[in-house]
């Protein structure tokens, strides 16, 4: 049944699969931040997604030939800022419910749309700057500063956001010069070195459920990216990206069945006006044949 769908809706379906991978991801994630420190963590997800990517490269391209960046320095600041928005969005779902996290998290197409105006001086209509604002309206919904309700490590999945768009840019960057087996390398054993060099000094010996929980870490990161990726190859990214919001509503049901965290109104209400300006930004671009984000900008360990 399922190969007799066209290939944009198989790659629709593969793509709502990933995102339903990438919330249990967050999860796992979620429950081993309560013991162990974010540098293992993630660590542990470099190291398996090193192998990954060298693997995937190789398939592809001779791994001689996909480190020749055209500017190496470039490709590894994109590498340096995507470990740091992983490390961010680690210690945000250790504080937030995985709900609130995603919620703040989705703003970062319109931080992207706003860095892409004023570093790659792309043309923003005023329609594409109102939703921006509208959407910035929504995350401030959601923090709600100057009441009593307001919490400060609601500002950590903020600046996850902010370092997504980063590499989103820098992304941009890149992908002229670079193909995506260059950029996923890069950012594998960049990532994976850098950590080598911090995770042992937080190591803490894991439980034998630990490191149960460690392997489905690294196995669902495994296959939500095939997942993806194998989307990408089915449909056109401008097609596939407004179901990536989908990861909220996977999110905030894992978060539920998890640990028991339902999203207050506000962070509903919130989520929602985000969200539907993160899509209208995605049409408006669609309208005025915006490039799509390089498929390289959409992976990450």
């Amino acid at each position: 049944m399922f190969t007799k769908l066209d290939n944009t809706t198989r790659g629709i379906l593969m793509l709502i699969g990933a995102t339903f991978i990438f919330a249990c991801q967050d999860a796992i994630t979620k429950h081993l931040a309560q013991t162990y420190a974010t540098p293992q963590i993630i660590w542990v997800r470099y190291l398996f997604f090193a192998v990954f990517a060298m693997a995937l490269s190789s398939w592809h391209t001779p791994l001689k030939t996909a480190v020749r960046a055209k500017r190496p320095w470039l490709q590894v600041v994109r590498s340096l800022i995507i470990v740091a928005e992983i490390g961010i969005f680690v210690m945000a779902v250790r504080v937030l419910s995985l709900a609130e996290t995603h919620a703040l998290f989705a703003s970062f197409p319109l931080i992207v749309t706003a860095m892409s105006a004023v570093f790659l001086r792309e043309k923003v209509g005023l329609r594409r700057w109102g939703a921006v604002i509208v959407g910035f309206i929504g995350v401030l919904i959601i923090l709600r500063p100057g009441t009593g309700v307001f919490q400060l490590e609601s500002l950590i999945a903020v600046a996850a956001a902010v370092m997504f768009a980063c590499y989103h840019v820098i992304t941009r960057v890149t992908s002229r010069d670079d193909g995506t087996n260059t950029s996923l390398l890069y950012m594998a054993v960049v990532g994976a070195a850098v950590l080598t060099l911090i995770g042992p000094f937080y190591w803490l010996e894991p439980t034998p459920e630990a490191w149960r929980f460690l392997a489905l870490l690294s196995i669902t990161g495994a296959t939500g990216h095939l997942l993806l990726i194998k989307a990408l190859e089915l449909a056109p990214a401008s097609t596939l990206q407004p179901f990536n919001f989908t990861l909220l509503v996977w999110a905030t049901i894992m978060g539920y069945i998890a640990f028991g965290n339902l999203p207050d109104m506000w962070t509903i209400i919130g989520g929602a006006i985000v969200v539907g300006s993160g899509l209208y930004t995605i049409y408006r671009e669609r309208a005025r044949k915006v490039p799509d984000a390089p498929t390289e900008a959409q992976l990450k360990p």
